[in-house]
């Protein structure tokens, strides 16, 4: 009898505590009409701005094709535009050029160089020379995505074949890759990558995957309002001036080509320095629509702020530079890079040197193969720099002929690197950071960001308010006040907790987003009504007893409101895990906005502004309340002391936890955890966060548990 009463009891305490759960239920959101879950509403909503954009390029791209002169004119905006988004250049500085070491190949013969692209900041390079005497062409051959970098088997390989074919080949380790890793671990050594088993470390000190430091390198220049691709794209260019500085070398016969990272160094070194005679850029181009379709967007170097609005697509890697001889090189079977975006390129780049009447000039290579500086590429590679900067058309061969069936891995490993990373290694330890002196782009952008400091201080002095308010504005994207429409607000459904009722509401941003809200309204409202923001979602202290319901107990109407991709509209639920130092799952929605002028702060202060906007309106009890507090933590808290400067909304107080307390700590830390998602393109020309608490009154906020760029806790006088 006992057992039966006791199963009778936890029955009955079962289904209360499931009416209550079903009462208490707080998702607002359901799938569209048309099937789209909340959590992919943001994707698609920033691909149709996206794609809005594509065809508008699309459209003056046919337009600028009947004149000539509207076609040079696509040229150098496109170019004006390029370097502007880039940062500019910096101080064509001494090389101080070194000879380090020299090797023996078969049929050439190797050189190791170090020198310095910038005061103390060393580029590792090996220049592969023909056995014939000089002068030679040069080419310049910039790695892709290899950890190894220079000592890749592709590159080795590349470099030989050029030299066997007498053109001098110089091969240089980008930042991140080789022996130019800029986040090292000295403390203990290595043999695989953090958070990547299996996958071997070029240099015990080495820790981090080369994409996560291009990535993380790229989070402070984006603050700084350059971009990680101009430190890629400077050391090329210093490259060539090494090359130019040999009397053994032919200054006016240069050509660059580089693999799938490489190659968009080889697209963006061709399209904006004249110099490079003939161009081949492998597994790199294709449409901007076909890569954020397939594979989404890439590294930080990948994607240049505002290009897509602009109109600058990959093709325009090509057309910046015609008439000048090009061959995109691309595997039919590329995985990572859509081929029929390649195509599409390649046609577009034909019609444009056909309308210069050079259609001789642009070709393309394209063999059944899989992304990779495969065996066919490195062939069609030197033929090309052999046509034209030594003016003579040969059949070149790596390998007398390819086998009838191969894998795509034996196509990938066809042939051999001549020497071990160890053999190539042109600093002393293997890795320039471990030479005395040696300056890391952390700590170069650390000096750029301590100049700019000096520099904004004394313009934004001399601003008014509201001038500071519109350069704000301005910065982030956001919309004027004058500009703002009643925000479309409506209830989706209401239930009653004890003392207070719950209204869940949906916000209409436009026909494709929509954002959540709870608001928690007590019997006999009273005081200041709160605009409640967290970074993780509306629900996060909505629970019986947490910090929501405590404003509620007081009086406060409480509106518990969700921002463009938090909590129920979150996107990046089926991206891959970056895994160490990461970027957030949602860094590839963050830099599709990026691609197309936007920021997640930008975005996120226009709903801030919305909500504050429907709550001041009075419409959840028919009366406006008396004021207005503003409370957000963590992801929430930098859009929501934006929207606090902008002064749209009055609020009696601002309570902002768990945030980074300034932009120039994140610029100046080597490592950071999840800031991609707070970044504006170029902010700290302007102002840094504490700009913006002055601007909305030192007096209003208040700042709780303030945060590192890793997101750990500070300690006191941090």
């Amino acid at each position: 009898m006992k057992t039966e009463r006791a199963l009778k009891c936890a029955a009955a305490v079962l289904l209360l505590s499931t009416a209550i759960r079903a009462a208490d239920d707080l998702a607002v959101l359901q799938a569209s009409a048309s099937g789209v879950a909340p959590g992919k509403q943001l994707e698609l909503w920033l691909k149709h701005e996206f794609y809005q954009r594509v065809d508008r390029r699309s459209a003056a791209f046919e337009q600028m094709l009947k004149s000539e002169a509207a076609g040079r004119k696509w040229q150098a905006d496109r170019k004006a535009f390029f370097l502007q988004q880039l940062g500019g250049w910096p101080e064509r500085t001494p090389l101080n050029a070194q000879v380090v070491g020299r090797l023996a190949g078969k049929g050439c013969r190797l050189e190791k160089i170090l020198f310095e692209s910038r005061p103390g900041h060393h580029v590792t390079a090996n220049l592969y020379l023909p056995e014939s005497a000089g002068p030679w062409p040069g080419v310049i051959v910039p790695c892709g995505h290899s950890h190894d970098g220079k000592a890749a088997v592709g590159s080795q390989q590349g470099g030989m074949l050029l030299a066997r074919h007498g053109m001098a080949a110089m091969c240089y380790d980008p930042i991140g890759q080789g022996e130019r890793y800029q986040m090292l671990d000295l403390g203990r050594e290595h043999t695989t990558f953090d958070g990547a088993a299996r996958v071997k470390v070029p240099h015990p000190n080495v820790h981090v995957l080369c994409t996560t430091e291009h990535t993380m390198m790229g989070i402070g220049s984006i603050l700084l309002g350059t971009n990680i691709a101009q430190y890629r794209i400077w050391d090329g260019m210093r490259a060539i001036d090494y090359l130019q500085s040999r009397p053994d070398i032919r200054g006016d016969k240069i050509g660059c080509t580089g693999n799938s990272g490489g190659g968009t160094l080889t697209a963006y070194l061709m399209a904006l320095d004249d110099r490079i005679v003939a161009a081949a850029p492998v597994c790199y181009l294709t449409t901007f629509r076909r890569l954020i379709d397939s594979n989404g967007a890439q590294d930080a170097e990948q994607n240049i702020f505002g290009q897509i609005d602009f109109g600058l697509d990959e093709a325009d890697f090509c057309l910046m530079r015609a008439p000048r001889p090009t061959l995109i090189c691309a595997g039919t079977r590329d995985a990572t890079f859509d081929f029929r975006g390649t195509w599409e390129v390649f046609l577009e780049a034909k019609r444009f040197y056909s309308r210069l009447g050079r259609s001789e000039c642009i070709e393309i290579n394209a063999p059944d193969a899989p992304h990779g500086f495969t065996l066919q590429q490195r062939e069609a590679a030197v033929r090309w720099m052999h046509r034209w900067l030594l003016g003579s058309d040969q059949l070149i061969r790596e390998v007398e002929s390819l086998p009838d069936s191969f894998t795509d891995a034996q196509l990938r490993a066809m042939g051999q690197g001549e020497w071990t990373q160890e053999q190539l290694y042109c600093s002393p330890r293997g890795q320039v950071m471990l030479m005395p002196g040696e300056r890391s782009v952390f700590q170069i952008n650390a000096g750029i960001v301590a100049a700019l400091s000096v520099k904004r201080a004394t313009v934004w002095r001399g601003l008014s308010a509201e001038a500071r308010r519109e350069l704000v504005r301005k910065t982030i994207g956001a919309g004027s006040p004058g500009a703002a429409t009643p925000a479309k607000v409506e209830t989706v459904a209401t239930f009653e907790r004890r003392g207070y009722a719950v209204r869940k509401l949906a916000l209409t941003v436009d026909e494709r987003l929509v954002l959540p809200a709870l608001a928690f309204i007590p019997a006999k409202p009273r005081g200041p009504a709160t605009l409640y923001l967290h970074g993780t979602s509306m629900a996060a202290d909505a629970a019986p007893g947490g910090r929501i319901e405590q404003l509620v107990n007081q009086g406060h109407i409480v509106l518990a409101a969700e921002l463009r991709g938090i909590g129920e509209t979150e996107t990046g639920h089926d991206k891959r895990d970056y895994g160490y130092g990461s970027f957030g799952r949602d860094n590839q929605e963050i830099f599709l906005a990026y691609l197309i002028g936007k920021s997640f702060v930008g975005m996120r202060v226009d709903d801030v502004l919305a909500w504050a906007q429907f709550l001041r309106s009075g419409a959840l009890t028919g009366s406006a309340p008396t004021a207005i507090q503003l409370e957000a933590v963590g992801e929430a808290a930098i859009p929501a002391l934006h929207a606090a400067a902008l002064g749209n909304v009055e609020y009696a107080a601002v309570k902002l936890s768990r945030m980074i307390t300034s932009w120039e700590s994140v610029v100046s830390a080597t490592e950071s955890f999840d800031q991609a998602v707070n970044l504006v393109h170029g902010a700290l020309q302007h102002y840094d966060l504490g700009d913006l608490v002055n601007l909305a009154g030192r007096e209003k906020v208040r700042i709780e548990h303030p945060v590192d760029p890793m997101g750990k806790p500070l300690g006191p006088g941090e």
